[in-house]
């Protein structure tokens, strides 16, 4: 795959991740019915949804910046217990297998985008063959 395409599959990804992520933490911010279900449904405080939604904010601007490679490591890593704890809670209490699969599905595309970032990294980095 050519820089250009790896660059651009980045992007792409990036967005949609991003893109699901602003618009949960809207719902989060807002304290949306349905947010406040699925606390209830899994036992936690309604409080956390705040928290919550205020760190996926921070985890999406840093995910969409490139200075700080830390705290873009740190946003990936962040998003990863996030999603493999959202599907865990939803199977603990029995929820239904959508509710089960779509953290995965959003772990495996924030895999996905990682992959590609680090390869986006590694094709800026090499320098060029004589």
């Amino acid at each position: 795959m050519n820089p250009k395409n790896i660059r651009i599959t980045y992007w792409v990804l990036n967005i949609i991740f991003c893109l699901f992520h602003v618009g949960d933490a809207v719902g989060g911010l807002s304290k949306a019915q349905a947010g406040i279900d699925a606390m209830n449904a899994m036992g936690y405080p309604i409080y956390l949804m705040g928290f919550l939604a205020v760190l996926k904010l921070l985890g999406v601007v840093a995910l969409l910046q490139n200075k700080y490679k830390t705290i873009k490591e740190w946003a990936f890593a962040g998003f990863s217990f996030t999603l493999i704890g959202a599907a865990v809670s939803h199977f603990c209490v029995h929820d239904t297998p959508l509710f089960i699969v779509m953290p995965v599905i959003f772990l495996a595309l924030l895999f996905a985008l990682y992959y590609f970032w680090r390869k986006m990294e590694q094709t800026t980095l090499r320098p060029a063959s004589v």
